[in-house]
């Protein structure tokens, strides 16, 4: 019987839909040891913490997330893991109440090292406190699979982790290591998982999931054709994808499978080519053009969301002019917008020309609200029309949610909610919610 039977576990994660998945994928192997989750007003034995480190703010909310676990919980195994663990462990292990340090390459040792150190009476644990296990980024070559759905109706399959890319800004090639991925094989045997466990549609994820194959000699294409023959899967999603790496083979081929939805994520994150050449893209702006031009030629009703990042070193006012005309001009739904952070140990340090914390937060509103245009209109074209809508449960009584095939939230009131659960079925878009978040739908 394992030692972990009857035990409470708490989770909390920062940053990416990569670090949910794996998280939701420790919470799973947990389970499967007898583990649950901790209850409102209950106190956990074990608590899991995966951090992010793309911003300086993201490493302050680890940092409070940790503290404010420890006092929620005291007395609990408290282990830290993620990138914020990978690129700062002396910093996290100096935390009062953390047991234990482990990078991204080590989430998969978290079951063991959580089984190792549960029933060690409080002076032993003491003696082993602020411990931390992170291997050199240089050192991480192994692929750690993860595909999990946590509390949702979506299923995230990390099919690669790392990146080569080195851009200026970025902490992530030293936070996730360099780029590999799991075999083909191995990925469809997930989904093939995911079936039996009744799940209907995978997002699949990764950190540069264009990437796929470098480590194995296959390619991102050929996954996305062999995941399409899984029977029984019936819908896809591609998560976040280098416009470089959107070939024209994928976007073919995801325009004539009846699975892959139209809905891409682009990464653009800057829409002047001067700044571009500064973060050390691998496009410019008239590629990136070329690429959602082409996305609604195929697929004329897909939702394409965009990163973008405002503030950047060297980024002066008459260039984020010239980003904000061009992003104004691209037929988009959607721009996800970050304030560029600077991040010790990068290229982007050496750019001349920094921009203020107050000029960046008027930068940002005016892409928000640029953006919210955006996704109004994109919505607003589909009010009247059937799509077919994922449902899952709701937390208001008497109402379900979920997503059409091209990303558009819907809302809808039915008594009935337990039979709906997981369904995809017709919708008639009906108009707007209350607060104007979601359209409302009725199934037809």
């Amino acid at each position: 019987m394992s030692n972990l039977k009857d035990k409470k576990a708490a989770f909390f994660t920062l940053g990416c839909k990569l670090n949910f998945a794996e998280t939701s994928t420790i919470g799973k192997q947990l389970k499967a040891e007898g583990v649950r989750t901790v209850g409102r007003g209950e106190i956990a034995d074990i608590c899991v913490v995966n951090t992010c480190s793309v911003t300086e703010v993201a490493d302050s909310k680890c940092r409070q997330a940790i503290h404010r676990l420890v006092r929620q919980h005291p007395g609990a195994l408290v282990v830290v893991t993620g990138c914020y663990a990978q690129l700062k462990p002396e910093r996290v292990s100096a935390i009062e109440g953390v047991d234990l340090v482990l990078g991204n390459n080590e989430k998969g040792e978290v079951i063991d090292a959580i089984r190792q150190r549960i029933d060690m009476m409080p002076e032993e644990r003491a003696l082993c406190a602020h411990e931390h296990h992170t291997v050199r980024t240089a050192d991480i070559r192994t692929f750690v699979p993860s595909c999990s759905n946590g509390d949702r109706t979506r299923y995230f399959l990390k099919v690669q982790d790392g990146c080569d890319y080195y851009c200026t800004y970025c902490t992530i090639p030293f936070a996730r290591g360099r780029s590999r991925n799991g075999s083909i094989e191995s990925m469809v045997a997930q989904a093939r998982e995911v079936v039996l466990s009744g799940g209907k549609e995978i997002v699949i994820t990764g950190v540069n999931i264009g990437d796929f194959g470098k480590s194995t000699g296959e390619s991102f294409a050929s996954l996305i054709q062999a995941l399409n023959e899984v029977e029984g899967i019936e819908r896809y999603r591609i998560s976040s994808i280098e416009p470089n790496l959107l070939t024209d083979e994928i976007l073919r081929f995801c325009a004539d499978s009846e699975k892959f939805v139209p809905h891409f994520h682009i990464p653009l994150q800057s829409g002047s080519d001067e700044v571009l050449r500064l973060m050390r893209r691998k496009y410019d702006t008239a590629l990136f053009r070329s690429k959602v031009e082409r996305v609604l030629e195929l697929m004329p009703d897909a939702f394409i969301g965009v990163d973008t990042i405002v503030g950047t070193r060297g980024e002066t006012e008459q260039l984020f002019e010239q980003a904000y005309e061009y992003m104004a001009s691209l037929p988009v739904a959607q721009y996800h917008v970050f304030s560029y952070s600077e991040r010790p140990g990068t290229k982007a340090l050496e750019i001349p020309h920094r921009v203020s914390p107050s000029e960046k937060k008027i930068r940002s509103q005016r892409i928000l609200e640029l953006s919210d245009r955006l996704t109004h209109e994109f919505y607003g074209r589909y009010i009247g029309t059937v799509r077919p809508v994922l449902l899952e449960h709701s937390n208001t009584s008497g109402l379900v949610h979920g997503f059409t095939d091209n990303y558009i939230r819907v809302e809808i009131v039915d008594e009935d909610i337990a039979s709906l659960d997981n369904c995809i079925v017709n919708v008639s878009l009906q108009g707007w919610n209350d607060d104007n978040t979601a359209l409302t739908g009725r199934i037809v």
